[in-house]
């Protein structure tokens, strides 16, 4: 796919969704596009986190060991999502594995690339940083509603296990 081909493509992804022209030709430089097979892992915890990936076809598992009871599904995320956060803050390590519950097709961004760009253009830097902390707080609310769902309460209600 040729490089302007790909800045359309990207100006289409909701987490790009109102950025300027200018700061996603910055993001460009920095993307390819990727294809995982269905039943392949993109990552595992505990490994370097290179990249982050904006998902535009395909679901994605996120995945935690636990010893007794093997992987937990923590979350699935699909198109028009955003995969990886890890990038953004050292050790940049993952604190997942992600599994392609379906073929995924998505742009993979590297993040050693938009580091270094997010240093030199600190507009382009606070933009990125901005959108992914609405990423943060949706995926920070998504784990305590999950917590809720597993243990019952909620704010303002007893549990009578206390």
């Amino acid at each position: 796919m040729q490089s302007h081909d790909l800045t359309g493509s990207l100006h289409n992804h909701p987490f790009l969704k109102d950025m300027d022209q200018e700061l996603i030709s910055t993001l460009t430089s920095c993307a390819s596009n990727v294809v995982f097979l269905e039943g392949r892992y993109l990552f595992h915890e505990g490994e370097d986190a290179k990249t982050f990936y904006l998902l535009r076809a395909g679901r994605v598992a996120l995945e935690a060991g636990a010893s007794e009871r093997g992987q937990i599904r923590i979350q699935t995320l699909g198109p028009g999502e955003v995969l990886g956060w890890s990038w953004l803050i050292a050790p940049y390590r993952w604190h997942f594995d992600a599994y392609a519950v379906e073929q995924v097709h998505a742009f993979a961004i590297d993040a050693t690339c938009l580091r270094e760009k997010s240093e030199t253009d600190w507009h382009f830097g606070y933009e990125m940083l901005r959108r992914f902390s609405e990423v943060l707080e949706r995926r920070l609310e998504a784990t305590r509603l999950q917590l809720l769902d597993v243990y019952g309460t909620s704010r303002g209600e007893k549990s009578e296990k206390f």
